[in-house]
């Protein structure tokens, strides 16, 4: 009963999330996100029941319960995680590609986003390195966050963010392959729930910022680049997957 609902419970929240901001946004559709404290409730709540859930016996016994659930249930171990996790952000330059604009152009799109993975990955790779948590199939002790988990919601709030203006059902559509990418975490016994929760508000939580701060990083590291063209890939090289980043001056 657990596994059937969870899908749906991290829908949910994140849903929650898009609808709150979205209606206060829809009237606003100036260049940049303004700074709103309700906007770090979703996500400081993800983490913040992440970071809890290290040391709290009762949380843990949910991540076991859970894990226990979804192994009964569990045919073969599926890796579209692997490749999901990048399908949020990558869906906004193929919108961009099929002449659907967003709010912003290339270049500064690009910025926020090359911002926002930096947050994002320098915050996850350094609770991984200090927080030594043990995966449940017991491979490593860099359970918490989850990198794919955190990738995937980066990559919806900015698609979210990029195309709410046009139509909601992007962002939503983004979200969804987020949770999906969090369950099959789960489901290929590679992360806890608490892993999967911290994961997601950091990826909220990094594309937000990236968006308050764009003006400056803007107008102290491009100001007088008008110019610059970027663009940010996923990669594979046969034994890694990651994000490689290219922009031209």
């Amino acid at each position: 009963m657990i596994t059937k609902n969870l899908f749906f419970l991290l829908f949910f929240i994140v849903q929650h999330s898009v609808g709150q901001e979205f209606k206060t946004d829809s009237t606003a559709l100036n260049k940049h996100v303004d700074f709103k404290h309700k906007a770090l409730l979703v996500p400081v709540f993800l983490i913040g029941y992440g970071v809890i859930g290290v040391e709290n016996k009762q949380i843990k016994n949910i991540n076991s319960e859970i894990k226990e659930e979804i192994v009964e249930h569990i045919d073969g171990k599926i890796t579209i995680d692997d490749f999901s996790q990048y399908a949020p952000f990558a869906s906004v330059y193929t919108l961009n590609a099929m002449g659907i604009k967003g709010k912003n152009n290339i270049k500064d799109r690009t910025i926020i986003l090359a911002t926002a993975y930096l947050i994002m990955g320098g915050t996850v790779n350094i609770l991984k390195k200090t927080s030594n948590i043990m995966r449940p199939d017991n491979s490593s002790k860099n359970s918490f966050p989850s990198g794919h988990t955190a990738t995937a919601f980066m990559g919806a709030e900015f698609l979210y963010q990029e195309y709410k203006d046009v139509s909601i059902w992007y962002g939503l559509s983004g979200y969804a392959v987020a949770a999906g990418t969090g369950y099959f975490r789960m489901y290929n016994d590679r992360h806890w729930l608490t892993d999967v929760a911290a994961g997601a508000g950091i990826g909220i939580l990094s594309t937000k910022i990236a968006y308050w701060i764009h003006p400056l990083i803007k107008k102290t590291f491009f100001k007088n680049k008008e110019n610059t063209n970027g663009i940010v890939m996923p990669f594979y090289n046969g034994k890694e997957y990651g994000m490689a980043m290219s922009m031209a001056f």
